[in-house]
């Protein structure tokens, strides 16, 4: 009896053990210039950033850490006290996160993360819609000068179709990754103040998988409480 006891108490302890490294996700890497420093591992809880872990470095600039994780989310690389942060999408993988101390966040590099590449990719596309904002801006500041209200209308119709172009490219590439959980952060994030059809339809193209995950709900339930206050 205490055999079948041990062996049924050492199979469980397996599965467990199984089962927690197939969610912990292992963030590694190193900072070029960083001698002496800690790291803290942090998300996002409800409204505020919260250490998950943390490690202190002296003499060497590479670091490891871990998170068990539920499904994919936004995680941050904070060193120090200090506001340098690199934000990465978290997955129950391995994450390699590589810098340098003076261009912390800019000089990053993440490997690792399907969803980190993906939105990789649309922050790439997003970086070409802000400097065209920006050329807006500026055409904008010279036409009011002039006092011109034909030019001032020419403008805001401008401002009106890069909204629209916006959109439409943040949607589809959200449509078009709805199987990955970057699609419900994107919508999340960048089309909260998009026509609701537009939330709808990003909704409704999620795997089943995804429209379960933490992004997933909170989408659904963003849409949710919209619908209600427009009744």
């Amino acid at each position: 009896m205490k055999k079948i006891t041990l062996l049924l108490l050492t199979a469980i302890a397996i599965i467990a053990c199984s089962s927690e490294d197939k969610n912990t996700m292992y963030v590694k890497g190193s900072i070029k210039g960083l001698k002496k420093g800690v790291f803290y591992l942090q998300k996002q809880k409800d409204s505020l950033i919260v250490s998950v872990d943390s490690v202190s470095v002296n003499g060497s600039s590479e670091f490891m850490m871990s998170d068990i994780i539920e499904t994919p989310e936004m995680y941050y690389l904070t060193l120090g006290v200090s506001s340098k942060r690199i934000p990465f999408f978290g997955e129950s993988d391995t994450i390699t996160i590589t810098s340098q101390l003076d261009r912390f966040q800019q000089k990053a590099v993440i490997k690792g993360s399907e969803n980190q590449d993906l939105l990789n990719e649309f922050n790439e596309i997003q970086k070409k819609f802000n400097g065209q904002r920006l050329d807006l801006i500026k055409e904008e500041f010279e036409v009011r000068k002039m006092g011109n209200q034909d030019s001032l209308d020419v403008v805001n119709q401008k401002f009106k179709n890069w909204e629209r172009k916006k959109y439409l490219y943040t949607t589809n590439f959200a449509i078009a990754h709805g199987d990955f959980e970057v699609s419900p952060y994107i919508a999340l994030t960048e089309l909260v103040n998009a026509n609701i059809k537009l939330l709808d339809t990003v909704n409704n193209s999620l795997s089943e998988e995804v429209s379960l995950s933490k992004y997933g709900k909170q989408l659904d339930d963003f849409i949710q409480e919209i619908k209600k206050e427009g009744k």
